[in-house]
């Protein structure tokens, strides 16, 4: 140990990384690796009643295109039900270790996206439920999505996948418990990835534009400024209150943004405001987006206001930390996670709720699960086990994690292990599901296009 002193705060002593290593070990004495692997239902699990409870809050109208959505598959179903894996996750063995999760680890949930530089990076890209909290719950869920995405896809064996994910996630804090503070925070993935999966999704996003958002989202208005077209039902226009309230949310915003972005947001003028149906889980959520110009009608800015409830995984854990935002909690955990982050990202408030800022799908873009199979599938693995431990190397001790997970592939198996197992009781709450569905106690509408 070393002591040293940071500013003017007192001398601290700072352990050595052999030291946070050895004391990651050491709690294997309190829980076995290959004890990651259990997975037992809890007594009492009922899985409609949990989807019921997680729908309380959002508009009730909308919940039937959700179900919808989630009626497709047992991969769409996992997507919208994070409630009931946290719950499920709650119940099972945990180092005690914690990190900034992502929350809602699935292998849609990475993606390309532009940095400030304009440069496109590839990263995790969703933190609706974010909170500090135990690392095993990201892996777990990421192991899983990857064994639910690939059956989706056809691939009957997802085993190699696993192994893959869990030993790049090992392997990966390893790397990173060596690097240099800074070396760490400006750890990314840009478009010369040598990864072929990981160019493709980027390739995709060099599509998505501002000026094209303006194509796909509005039309052209004589004599004004374009406006959003209603393209129902994800897309529609908003009551001149509603326009109003939203609007004037942009001024607390404004302030949760740094100075130099506080002058950029000034010179552009909000004109329009839509309501959008984003996502699986998110649907029911209020989602505004406002489509603003700045020097002229070739100069568009496009903001999202998205409606953040409290973290799924909140009630989960003993000290879950409060935020007077939901929005800023989601803020400041992606902030935390990413290495490059949406620079007018902020939160505000509308009508009591708590809002998430950002710009709408600035150069963003994800895998399409039907094309993880086989080698692609494998390939996806790695990137997604190097990007999770990376964020939990960011919000965590590497060190220690590592010292946990170690060198050889006990770790691997016991996550195969529970990914398989949790995805073969994810297929069976689809079913149950699909029965509520079809008994009526559970609304529906077909998916939208």
């Amino acid at each position: 140990m070393r002591p040293v002193r940071r500013f003017n705060m007192p001398a601290i002593t700072i352990p050595s990384l052999s030291e946070r290593r050895v004391a990651g070990k050491a709690l294997r004495d309190q829980l076995r690796r290959v004890d990651q692997a259990l997975w037992r239902p809890g007594k009492g699990r009922d899985v409609p009643a949990t989807i019921k409870e997680a729908n309380a809050g959002r508009l009730q109208k909308l919940i039937p295109m959700k179900m919808g959505l989630m009626s497709v598959s047992p991969f769409a179903f996992f997507r919208g039900t994070a409630p009931l894996m946290a719950k499920d996750l709650a119940g099972g063995p945990a180092t005690g270790l914690t990190v900034q999760l992502c929350g809602d680890a699935h292998v849609k949930n990475l993606g390309a996206y532009a940095s400030p530089d304009g440069r496109l990076v590839f990263d995790i890209n969703d933190f609706d439920e974010t909170i500090t909290g135990p690392w095993e719950w990201d892996l777990k869920r990421l192991a899983a999505s990857i064994v639910l995405a690939g059956r989706d896809a056809g691939e009957r064996d997802c085993s190699p996948a696993v192994h893959e994910l869990v030993r790049c996630y090992r392997e990966s804090l390893d790397i990173f418990s060596r690097m240099k503070v800074l070396e760490l925070a400006k750890y990314e993935i840009r478009g010369a990835s040598g990864n072929e999966i990981v160019r493709e999704v980027l390739q995709k996003a060099e599509r998505v534009t501002p000026g094209r958002n303006l194509k796909k989202l509005t039309e052209p208005v004589k004599g004004g400024w374009p406006r959003f077209h209603d393209k129902m039902p994800t897309l529609r226009h908003v009551p001149e209150e509603t326009m109003a309230s939203v609007f004037e949310a942009l001024k607390p915003y404004r302030e949760t943004v740094t100075a130099g972005r506080q002058l950029i947001l000034d010179a552009y003028h909000p004109v329009d405001v839509a309501f959008k149906v984003v996502g699986t889980g998110s649907v029911g959520t209020r989602d505004y987006v406002i489509l603003l110009f700045g020097s002229s009608v070739e100069d568009p800015m496009f903001l999202q206001v998205k409606e953040e409830m409290q973290s799924c995984y909140a009630p989960c854990l003993k000290h879950a930390p409060r935020f007077a935002n939901e929005g800023q909690r989601v803020a400041q955990g992606q902030q935390r996670m990413q290495t490059v982050t949406d620079p007018f990202l902020g939160w505000t408030t509308i009508a009591g709720r708590h809002y998430l800022v950002r710009q709408l799908a600035d150069h963003k873009a994800a895998i399409d699960p039907g094309e993880l199979k086989g080698g692609t599938l494998i390939e996806y693995a790695v990137v997604c086990g190097s990007l999770l431990a990376k964020a939990h190397a960011r919000t965590g001790d590497a060190a220690t994690l590592y010292g946990y997970c170690g060198d050889s592939a006990k770790l691997d198996n016991a996550i195969r292990k529970f990914a398989l197992a949790y995805a073969d009781q994810t297929t069976k709450d689809y079913e149950v599901f699909l029965k509520a569905i079809k008994a009526g106690t559970i609304k529906t509408l077909p998916p939208h296009g």
